[in-house]
């Protein structure tokens, strides 16, 4: 952090100033930082660093960590344990997001997205639906429907 700070041996304190903080801008790593200069001679830095919140396998095939927000954290761990968001078709990756942290709290395993719908799997189910308004007015029903197929339509709910 003190490289991407500017803080290296030998810079000169009275002449720090955002310019030389840049890196902390340009990394995907940090979420936020705050810079300030204590007279008489001493710079603080506070940082707030993005964590791995899912895998996403690219079109490519290839998988990478995302953060929160979508922002992809290049070498991070990529944990069995954090949600697969995958698809394909038109660009859903936040839509896969959005669901991942809306439906965070039944343990979501992967998301999956098409040009049709989004199909999320839970440790207790499988929910799919084409419109998010109606996924999230229906998710609980995975806790009602354990071990089921669950599709969401905009005029009721099946389960199989």
């Amino acid at each position: 952090m003190r490289q991407l700070a500017g803080l290296t041996p030998g810079f000169s304190w009275p002449y720090y100033g955002a310019w030389r903080a840049q890196g902390l801008a340009h990394s995907p790593w940090v979420q936020s930082a705050v810079v300030t200069r204590r007279f008489p001679d001493a710079v603080d830095v506070r940082v707030v660093e993005r964590v791995p919140f899912a895998r996403w396998q690219r079109p490519d095939g290839s998988v990478v960590a995302l953060a929160e927000d979508g922002t992809v954290l290049p070498g991070a761990r990529l944990p069995d344990t954090l949600p697969l968001l995958s698809g394909w078709g038109p660009d859903r990756l936040r839509d896969a997001l959005f669901v991942a942290r809306a439906l965070g709290q039944y343990n979501v395993q992967s998301v999956a997205y098409t040009p049709s719908g989004i199909t999320a799997k839970t440790a207790g189910g499988t929910v799919w639906s084409g419109d998010l308004k109606n996924l999230l007015k229906y998710a609980g029903a995975i806790v009602q429907f354990p071990s089921k197929q669950i599709h969401i339509y905009p005029w009721g709910v099946s389960v199989q």
